[in-house]
């Protein structure tokens, strides 16, 4: 025995005699290992179980998945170019499938309509292509289209499944989520989990506006069945969360009689400002309201219209969801697993610059609607934000809607002055760009103090970041409480929504953000190394 033991993989004897119960195998033989102990004596029982094993090891192997796949963005690179480009770019991509389902998935394609590819094969195969990180997603990337665009592909899988419906099922939530989050990457949908790869292209902006048109007019529909309405944003709102609610607000009280309020937490918004421009430009101070207040007046005919977030974790009140029984959620991050998924309307478009960008069209939509000085003010800022100032993420219907806002009275200096700074603020800004580093061309810095301004002064200073030569990626963490929270963003080369969702944040390929808890500095700032590794890792 003591002789055998030694080559028994991957246990040892003693590590055999600490567990009840062991899988081994020795040479090309099996076995599963049970230990008990009877006086001073242990004692060890192989039990060749091979043929078992095997049998279950080739049934898991030869299980059926199904995948969906979507050629994102053919509209757009077809609709300018004649029959013969676009025959040869469509050839082009259906090839580069065909040949990845037949050599390395050893699987059967079929063409759906609208773009849509159907994929059948084992989880043998689609483990192989994950082993390779889906190389299909940038061997398509590599085909030029006209004026240099080009195509991305989107891929839904259902693995582990009970059946070939269900697969099919799961790879159609795949499909979704994949698209949710911008297009160009896998998802894969294992039970309740997902794994994801790719997401390195920028969303494709849609020019057609005719799903704005009906998701506007069902809104109006929502809004007159219901007899209140209470519009929330995220926690910590922003500017873009702020103008996006007062929009709709000014929308709705402009023309339809119902009572509506903005649920805001004041002593945690990032959008003071904003909140006492509107209500001084109002003459109301009954427009926002707490958390608290609005639970207390929300009831099953209760309308709730999230907007700037689609996840249940960042709402600024969770309790709101579980009280109205009508959801409407308007936002543009990219899908996160935690999505709201019991809501009457999810308009969501993850290629729009910003919450306040789709309210901007969704109003001019909205029949008898239109807004008053102080709404253009507010959704102007709010594209202002998350644009850094129509610099990242501008897109033909960025423009359109700023310029409705502008002829709406949206004024550019008010705005301005809204995003002021204090002495104290800037301070706190200069000192987090001045002591960061730089670590494989992302600027890191931190904060330990946690001090009144230093969500504003880390979102810019990350900003700031970006303009230091070579870096491609800045993080700013700083802690508030026992937690730590971080602020990042790109030009787009790093993905940093990939990297903070391991961190259980999000956001977008440019801007994201996440919150550590119960953890230090230390700790947070060696595991975003880690990621950012691993990150940079499968980009090569």
């Amino acid at each position: 025995l003591y002789c055998v033991l030694p080559y028994i993989y991957p246990r040892t004897l003693i590590q055999l005699m600490g567990s009840e119960s062991s899988y081994v195998s020795y040479g090309n033989k099996e076995f599963t290992v049970y230990h008990s102990k009877a006086d001073n004596t242990n004692i060890l029982y192989f039990i060749d179980d091979t043929y078992f094993k095997t049998v279950n090891r080739k049934f898991k192997e030869k299980r059926t998945v199904v995948s969906i796949i979507s050629f994102d963005n053919r509209e757009e690179l077809t609709r300018d170019v004649n029959g013969g480009d676009e025959s040869r770019i469509i050839g082009e991509v259906e090839n580069y499938l065909r040949r990845w389902t037949e050599e390395l998935l050893e699987g059967f394609i079929k063409k759906l309509s609208g773009g849509r590819y159907l994929v059948i094969t084992d989880e043998a195969h689609i483990e192989k292509a994950r082993e390779r990180r889906f190389r299909i997603l940038d061997e398509v990337r590599n085909i030029k289209g006209v004026n240099n665009l080009s195509p991305t592909l989107s891929i839904g899988i259902g693995r582990e499944a009970s059946s070939v419906m269900e697969s099919e099922a799961w790879a159609r939530q795949a499909l979704d989520m994949a698209l949710g989050r911008g297009g160009d990457q896998v998802a894969m949908k294992k039970g309740d989990t997902y794994e994801f790869f790719g997401g390195l292209s920028k969303g494709v902006e849609k020019r057609d506006k005719v799903r704005t048109r009906v998701i506007a007019s069902t809104l109006l529909e929502q809004i007159r069945q219901n007899n209140k309405v209470l519009i929330m944003g995220h926690k910590n709102s922003d500017m873009d969360c702020v103008g996006a609610a007062v929009g709709l607000y000014s929308a709705i009280t402009s023309s339809i009689n119902k009572p509506v309020n903005i649920v805001i937490d004041k002593e945690r918004t990032l959008a003071l400002p904003l909140i006492q421009m509107v209500e001084s430009q109002c003459g109301r101070d009954d427009i926002f309201i707490t958390p608290y207040e609005a639970r207390q007046q929300a009831n099953e005919k209760t309308l709730l219209i999230v907007v700037d977030t689609h996840s249940y974790v960042f709402v600024e009140d969770p309790h709101l969801l579980d009280i109205c029984k009508k959801i409407v959620v308007i936002d543009h991050h990219r899908m996160m697993v935690t999505h709201i998924k019991n809501s009457v309307i999810f308009y969501h478009e993850p290629y729009a610059s910003s919450a306040s960008e789709m309210v901007s069209e969704l109003i001019q939509y909205m029949e008898k609607c239109s807004i008053k000085e102080y709404a253009a003010h507010a959704l102007f800022s709010g594209i202002a934000l998350d644009t850094k100032n129509f610099i990242l993420k501008t897109g033909v219907r960025t423009f359109e809607a700023s310029a409705y806002l502008r002829r709406c009275g949206a004024d550019t200096v008010l705005v301005k002055k809204l995003f002021a700074n204090t002495p104290e603020t800037n301070k706190e800004k200069s000192d987090l760009v001045g002591h960061a580093d730089i670590y494989k061309g992302c600027a890191i810095s931190y904060t330990e103090d946690g001090g009144p301004n230093v969500r504003v002064a880390a979102a810019q200073a990350a900003d700031e970041l970006l303009l230091i030569k070579g870096v491609v990626a800045s993080f700013v963490l700083f802690k508030i409480g026992n937690d730590v929270n971080i602020s990042a963003r790109s030009f787009g080369e790093l993905n940093v929504q990939v990297i903070l969702e391991a961190f259980g944040g999000g956001g977008h390929l440019t801007m994201a953000g996440a919150q550590l808890k119960e953890t230090t500095i230390e700790t947070a700032i060696k595991e975003l190394m880690f990621q950012i590794d691993m990150r940079l890792e499968q980009q090569s």
